[in-house]
């Protein structure tokens, strides 16, 4: 008999539940009332879901794709043959390599930007300075360049140009296939780099890149040429690789290196001497034709072969070629656009000048490409150098101690305000201080012409209130020394308490004397009274119409008459010149005319404005005229109206001038004492300037004016 029991009945508090497939991936449900949680399995990756449906999708091709797979080494080969591909593996291989080349370098091209800025380097230049003949002067900047625009070019130099460099310049795209070839391999091999490279190219590695060899630098500039070439225009890039280009001799473009070689400017080049300077592009150390024999040699088959290929691409008739058969011979290396001794102080006045009127910023300027036409005379200048080099070393030989402290300024001024000369020291590299510009030392008796002139032109006031009473050449002063100074309301008393007296040089008296004759004779006390009948401010105001600067003038006493002022040489020339122009003064300028690479810039250039009446200042040029008669009677010059001057003393001895006109050009040449080491104050001249009217600055004025 079996025992049945009935089945427990199910405790679900026993029983073990898997999850769903899937059961993670979904959101949790919300329990619901009598019902429990539940588990899901997480959802695949991206990843492992793409790889699911392109596996199954990419079945059918499998078979295919195991059949292109390279078997490689070959297994149907024995020995080495096993690992030579088979054709279809090469051609596999090949077609790999130009697509992901081709890929490669269309991404590159589209991510090549053309720099915004040059090289700091490609866009120096240097300012030349020009006499006022137009010939060459002296050059300043880092950098020999001179941007010139492609129409000032000659055709016939450009093609020279590119018959040596890139004759399919203007059709080709920039880059030169095999030319970067070569160029990489030579660069891997450590070999000449020079060569092979197009004009496009070569520009865009003098303005953007570096000049080194890394294969780096290589693939940039052929994707800066390519994309350079499609946004300039042909003109364009040749004009800035003439005006970039290295051609020996601290050149850089083609017009510094045609003015370096050939002593002109490129639009004066013929073929032959511009095929000359295309030959100095392929490495100017081996091409310029002066350094040796071996380069002469080079230079000349170069040039030989320039010509004849010039021909060949058409740019040169066969019968032009046939004249061009004697070597032109570039000139030898000259400091001629260098800045010297006397040079550094005419660049340092234009310079100066040339930014105030053309109202350019010191940063501007020394970017450089600016020709500046200054109004320096060269014979001028070089017959008033070599008289002061030549009084300078009669001083050293006379007086060698004193000559030690010894300083001499010149300078010639026209009647029209251009400065024709300046001695401004020994040497600009010793002593930077320009000696013409220098307000130093008392201008003395060469001020008096200035109160002459003021009293003519505004009368005197005698008496407090009165009007003004005019005053003639004729009217007569009291021209003894010592003569005390007086005012409306009686004598002139100093911050001592002491009356003001007038002294004649030498303390010599003349008794009554007119005014004419006073000035011809260099008599002080007359014009001390003159300036305080006329008003000291009125003879200020007249002195600076004339041309001294108000910086020069000191205190608005008596002494203001008989010459406290301390103006420049080259500002007593010039007050001195408004007399020989009828009264007329116009600012003393250095620079006629400022071009910016070839384009004109405009300038302020001074007009002439009143300073006083023709009549006023024909009148003192004939008591100068009467002056200089008197002191020089043999001299060649007093036969002539046209030359008026005078010397110029101080009380204090501390300095010696002699100022003057003739033919419309005034110089004023000053002669002092200064111990630089110890301080700035004037030193007694100890006689070293000889006599008053006779001395060493006569002695200057004289050979500078050519007179005497």
């Amino acid at each position: 008999m079996q025992l049945k029991l009935p089945p427990a009945p199910a405790d679900e508090t026993m029983q073990l539940r898997l999850p769903e497939p899937g059961a993670f991936d979904r959101p949790q449900e919300q329990p619901q009332a009598g019902k429990r949680g539940r588990r899901k399995a997480p959802r695949p990756s991206v990843l492992a879901r793409f790889t699911a449906v392109a596996g199954a999708r990419l079945d059918p091709f499998v078979p295919f794709a195991r059949r292109l797979r390279p078997r490689y080494p070959r297994p149907d080969r024995t020995d080495w043959r096993r690992w030579v591909p088979s054709w279809r593996q090469s051609l596999g291989a090949a077609g790999l390599a130009l697509g992901a080349s081709t890929m490669l370098l269309t991404v590159a091209y589209a991510a090549t930007d053309i720099p915004d800025d040059l090289n700091t380097f490609a866009t120096q230049q240097d300012n030349v300075y020009f006499w006022s003949d137009g010939t060459p002067m002296a050059r300043t900047g880092w950098v020999r360049r001179q941007a010139m625009p492609l129409k000032d070019v000659p055709e016939d130099v450009r093609w020279a140009v590119l018959a040596a460099e890139n004759a399919s310049f203007y059709s080709d795209p920039g880059i030169s296939v095999s030319g970067i070839t070569r160029a990489l391999v030579r660069t891997v091999g450590e070999g000449d780099t020079q060569g092979g490279s197009t004009i496009t190219q070569q520009y865009v590695k003098n303005v953007y890149l570096t000049q080194d060899r890394s294969l780096g630098r290589k693939f940039d500039e052929a994707m800066l040429a390519l994309k350079l070439d499609n946004q300039m225009s042909k003109d364009e890039i040749l004009e800035g690789y003439l005006n970039t280009s290295w051609f020996g001799r601290g050149t850089y473009g083609i017009q510094r290196a045609s003015q370096a070689y050939y002593g002109k400017d490129v639009s004066e080049l013929n073929v032959s001497e511009a095929a000359v300077l295309a030959s100095l592009l392929k490495g100017a150390g081996l091409y310029d034709p002066t350094l040796s024999k071996a380069n002469h040699k080079r230079a000349v088959e170069r040039w030989e072969w320039i010509l004849d290929r010039m021909v060949d691409i058409g740019k040169l008739s066969k019968a032009e070629r046939a004249t061009y058969t004697k070597f032109p011979e570039p000139i030898g290396q000259s400091n001629q656009y260098d800045t010297g001794k006397q040079s550094d102080y005419l660049v340092q006045l234009a310079s100066q000048y040339a930014k105030k009127a053309a109202n350019l910023t010191d940063q501007e300027f020394d970017r450089g490409g600016y020709q500046i036409y200054t109004t320096f005379d060269k014979d001028r200048q070089t017959e008033l150098t070599d008289a002061v080099t030549k009084a300078r070393k009669q001083v050293r030989k006379d007086e060698p101690k004193k000559a030690k402290t010894a300083h001499f300024g010149a300078s010639s001024v026209a009647s029209d305000g251009r400065i024709l000369a300046v001695y401004g020291g020994p040497d600009h590299r010793r002593q930077g201080f320009n000696e013409s510009n220098a307000t130093t030392v008392p201008s003395g008796s060469a001020f008096l012409p200035f109160v002459y002139a003021a009293g003519l032109e505004h009368g005197v006031v005698k008496e407090r209130g009165g009007g003004a009473t005019p005053v003639t050449p004729q009217t007569i002063y009291d021209g003894n020394d010592a003569v005390p100074v007086s005012t409306p309301e009686g004598p002139y008393w100093d911050r001592d308490g002491d009356q003001v007296s007038a002294h004649n040089d030498g303390n010599r008296s003349w008794g009554p004397i007119t005014l004419h004759d006073a000035l011809a004779g260099s008599v002080n006390t007359p014009f001390m009274q003159l300036g305080m009948d006329t008003g000291l401010d009125k003879v200020r105001d007249t002195a600076e119409a004339a041309g001294l600067l108000s910086s020069s003038f000191g205190a608005q006493v008596p002494a203001l008459s008989v010459g406290s002022a301390t103006p420049s040489a080259i500002r007593m020339a010039s007050g001195y010149s408004t007399f020989a122009a009828l009264g007329k003064h116009t600012e003393p300028y250095s620079v006629r005319k400022v071009t910016h690479n070839g384009s004109r810039v405009a300038l302020n250039t001074p007009k002439p404005q009143r300073a006083v009446g023709a009549k006023v200042a024909a009148e003192v040029t004939s008591a100068l005229t009467d002056a200089y008669r008197a002191d020089h009677p043999a001299s060649p010059g007093a036969a002539s109206f046209e030359v008026a001057a005078k010397g110029g003393t101080t009380q204090d001895d501390k300095a010696a001038w002699y100022v003057g006109t003739a033919e419309d050009v005034s110089t004023a040449v000053v002669v002092y004492r200064i111990d630089l080491a110890r301080s700035l104050e004037p030193l007694p001249l100890d006689g070293i300037a000889g006599k008053a009217n006779s001395g060493v600055p006569y002695d200057i004025w004289s050979s500078a004016m050519s007179i005497g």
